[in-house]
């Protein structure tokens, strides 16, 4: 896991705890966008994590075939 992927999935859980608190103190209304953020936060670390194991299992294709000599 990379640095970014940590401060990404870092930032969703303190949006979460942030949340939870402001929907304890002012309601599930005045939280809803902080929840959304994380939301959001949280599905561009799954993306960036699925991008990441794509790329590792399926390096770029090069031409492996062999020349003929004439």
């Amino acid at each position: 896991m990379k640095i970014g992927d940590v401060l990404i999935l870092s930032l969703a859980l303190a949006l979460v705890v942030i949340g939870v608190h402001q929907s304890m103190t002012v309601g599930v209304g005045g939280s809803y966008p902080i929840f959304m953020f994380a939301v959001a936060m949280l599905f561009w670390f799954q993306l960036r994590r699925n991008k990441a194991s794509t790329t590792q299992k399926d390096p770029p294709a090069t031409n492996n075939k062999k020349k003929k000599k004439n």
